[in-house]
């Protein structure tokens, strides 16, 4: 199924593949995302949405094995605070549900904060803006789709 966020990669000339999974309802973690379309939770990437205190609504885009630092993110990007946004706001804000957030094709253009690990990468992927489907693509085509700003935006992975 082509979505928006792949007509817009198409529109650009980005290489990338569609690979579909089947949905849990309970279970929208990228460790299960990652298990079903056989790549490394490291590989797959989520989307969320927070927002600065100065700056308003953004996306910070992040491995699915780690966890966003709200601090590094604010500094990141001059922000005094950032929070994440209420679920029920996730919707209006970006018109995708939980699970097939995109910064492909969101409703407006929010800034896009995409983690540094994604560097080390050939291959990662991301929503397809569907729960169901991910967009597999180079990182260095994601960045140029979105406009990301790339930077040390999570946790410590363990081990990593």
């Amino acid at each position: 199924m082509k979505t928006n966020a792949a007509r817009i990669l198409d529109q650009l000339g980005v290489e990338y593949e569609l690979r579909e999974y089947p949905v849990d309802p309970n279970d929208l973690g990228a460790e299960k995302i990652a298990r079903d379309i056989g790549m490394s939770p490291e590989q797959v990437f989520k989307t969320l949405l927070a927002r600065g205190d100065r700056h308003g609504v953004l996306l910070a885009v992040v491995p699915g094995s780690a966890e966003l630092d709200l601090k590094t993110l604010a500094r990141l990007t001059e922000n005094r605070k950032v929070e994440m946004v209420p679920l029920k706001q996730v919707q209006p804000l970006t018109g995708y549900i939980r699970g097939g957030v995109t910064a492909l094709a969101c409703k407006k253009d929010y800034p896009v904060y995409l983690d540094e690990h994604a560097r080390q990468f050939e291959q990662i992927a991301v929503s397809a803006g569907v729960r169901g489907t991910q967009i597999l693509l180079c990182p260095r085509d994601y960045i140029r789709a979105t406009g990301a700003t790339i930077g040390a935006i999570i946790r410590p992975i363990d081990g990593g």
